[in-house]
């Protein structure tokens, strides 16, 4: 009798979420990056969040944040680096579009020889010769920027 309360304590322990509660904590570094774990990072303010049910046993808390070395420059030049590498990625994009748009007027020019362009509010055809140059300018710039 007294293995079976024992047993029954111990299932009664076991499956009880309230027994079995871990405390999670949620802080912000000063990066603006919000974290979860357990325990709280020493020095910060972290509030505890509610999980509703136990953590599993098997279930690994998030380590707080590695200290860093407090360094004045780190955030300017992050912001610094993260808006060049941005525009990088603008130039690369325009400059692709700009290589689409050659080639194309390129392939254009090549199938058909009869171009139309408007000047001056009129259409008019382009002459062999300038198609030609307008080819070869065509190819030079694509050698230049689209290889």
């Amino acid at each position: 009798m007294r293995s079976v309360k024992l047993a029954g304590s111990f299932l009664l322990l076991f499956f009880n979420p309230d027994a079995m509660a871990a405390h999670i904590y949620k802080w912000v570094d000063a990066q603006g990056i919000t974290y979860f774990g357990a325990p709280p990072p020493a020095g910060q303010t972290a509030e505890t969040v509610s999980t509703g049910s136990a953590m599993p046993h098997h279930a690994i808390p998030l380590m707080p944040p590695k200290e860093q070395a407090p360094s004045s420059q780190a955030d300017p030049q992050r912001a610094i680096d993260r808006q060049v590498k941005n525009r990088v990625i603008a130039e690369e994009a325009e400059r692709k579009e700009y290589c689409t748009k050659l080639r194309t007027d390129l392939a254009q020019m090549k199938i058909n020889p009869r171009i139309h362009i408007e000047e001056e509010g009129k259409v008019r055809r382009i002459t062999e010769e300038e198609r030609q140059t307008r080819m070869s300018e065509s190819e030079k710039r694509i050698t230049e920027n689209c290889q």
